[in-house]
């Protein structure tokens, strides 16, 4: 019941136990709010004594104006305050502290009215500087923490109750009091039910106030730790397949995608077992985040999107989850550029590492697969079949790098793109139809040009 009453008033709880980071990102949130606070608290201080010095003096008491010291005071520690702000040294007793000394100074401001301008101490229950008090309560939801409204409207409520109490001390008892209306705004009177309505609106202001500041709390901790996790997600699959889910107009189902016509590209490392057999689970690793920095730029310079990693094998996709009109192109000349790296670059074990790449383009669909719980968002369909079957035949036909016709003739031809050699018809494991495909290699390199090119790729790496 308490909780059901708890999620009912303030939303659905968070975790109690937050990541650092996302705690991180709050509290760096936080403290750019009281910054702003503090700006704000200065342009009120400001606006106090602007209108103070532009207003007609009206003072009965020429030795006797604690309202401009009650201004410099504030000011000062307004100034104070927003230093620490800005030097990320506000603690949670000095905010506290603070956020009472605003309400206290205003109280101590609107109480030195009735001796500025000789008048009984009733005469500053009707001062209109009262609404400042919902002003600096209000400021205190910008930093997402209902504590503090609380604390300012508590504040705000006990010394008003003081002021009305020092009002019926300093009166000589009832003798100010009236429960006539007219007569109370009519002169210095005092009507208790009215200075009960400014404590009775004080209070709920505060509470209304916090209970919508804990709810957006409740909503901004959840977002940011979405805004984390899909930082942190993008790192293992593309940012532009991040992009596409978390900007979905709806929630992606199983099934859910679109045929879209792109080039689809596998590629896997030659004997990669045989190297992994060499090195150590360590040493594996590193070299494999070595080959992957080197191709990713690579694939990125030319448009490419990895879909999917599956070991030392990856699935590219052009056209797919961006627009790119020369898929075919760009694919060829990716895969080029994978050769050129693979036969210039030796890795931290000591050797080349050897890429096979099959293309293929036509008709796929991109989009989830998978079950309500555990979805996968990927490329699927026939001709994402034969790319695959075409990366694995490269060892039967002693080749790196086979595209099918329907890649060849989308590509056309272009100064950059070598002379395809045709490797006849060949029906694909698992499709009854021949496929026509075309193997190709990159330019032959003089040991300069290719140094050159190699060491153009690791300058994109490290930029």
């Amino acid at each position: 019941m308490r909780s059901t009453l708890g999620a009912f008033l303030f939303g659905k709880e968070t975790d109690a136990h937050l990541p650092e980071r996302v705690q991180a990102a709050i509290e760096k949130q936080q403290a750019e709010s009281e910054k702003l606070i503090g700006w704000v608290q200065l342009l009120l201080v400001t606006i106090f004594a602007s209108l103070y010095a532009i207003s007609p003096t009206t003072a009965m008491n020429d030795d006797i104006r604690p309202v401009p010291w009650a201004l410099g005071l504030y000011y000062l520690f307004t100034l104070k305050r927003l230093a620490l702000a800005y030097r990320n040294a506000l603690t949670n007793w000095f905010l506290t502290l603070s956020v009472i000394a605003d309400i206290g100074l205003l109280m101590v401001l609107i109480w030195s009215f009735h001796i500025q301008y000789m008048q009984p101490a009733s005469f500053y229950l009707k001062a209109p500087t009262v609404m400042y008090v919902f002003i600096f309560i209000s400021l205190r939801s910008l930093r997402f923490d209902p504590r503090y409204i609380l604390i300012a409207g508590g504040t705000a409520a006990i010394g008003w109750i003081t002021l009305t109490g020092y009002v019926l001390w300093s009166e000589g008892g009832t003798s100010m009091i009236t429960r006539d209306y007219v007569t109370y705004l009519t002169s210095n009177s005092l009507l208790i039910g009215a200075e009960i309505d400014k404590i009775i609106a004080i209070i709920l202001v505060s509470v209304v106030l916090a209970i919508a500041v804990m709810r957006a709390k409740r909503s901004f901790i959840r977002a940011v730790g979405d805004e984390i996790l899909a930082r942190d997600l993008s790192r293992f699959v593309s940012p532009e397949i991040a992009d596409r889910i978390t900007h979905a107009k709806q929630q992606i189902k199983p099934g859910d995608g679109e045929a879209v016509t792109a080039t689809v590209m596998f590629t896997d490392i030659e004997g990669f077992s045989g190297i992994s057999e060499k090195l150590s689970p360590k040493e594996l690793a590193t070299m494999l985040n070595e080959y992957f920095t080197e191709t990713n730029a690579v694939i990125t310079r030319f448009g490419g999107v990895i879909t999917q990693f599956e070991g030392d094998a990856m699935l590219i996709t052009y056209n797919a989850v961006k627009p790119d009109s020369d898929h075919a192109l760009n694919a060829i000349r990716t895969a080029l550029a994978i050769q050129e790296i693979s036969n210039t670059r030796i890795y931290s074990f000591g050797e080349k590492l050897k890429t096979r790449c099959g293309i293929n383009s036509g008709e796929i669909v991109i989009g989830a697969i998978g079950s309500e719980d555990r979805l996968t968002f990927t490329v699927h369909g026939d001709n994402v079949n034969i790319a695959a079957r075409l990366e694995a035949l490269n060892k039967q036909y002693d080749t790196y790098v086979l595209a099918t016709e329907d890649t060849v003739q989308t590509c056309g031809d272009h100064a950059d793109i070598p002379e395809w050699t045709p490797r006849g018809e060949v029906t694909v494991r698992g499709r009854e139809a021949p496929t026509r495909v075309f193997s190709i290699s990159p330019a032959l390199l003089s040991d300069q040009n290719a140094a050159q090119a190699a060491s153009h790729v690791t300058d994109k790496v490290t930029s």
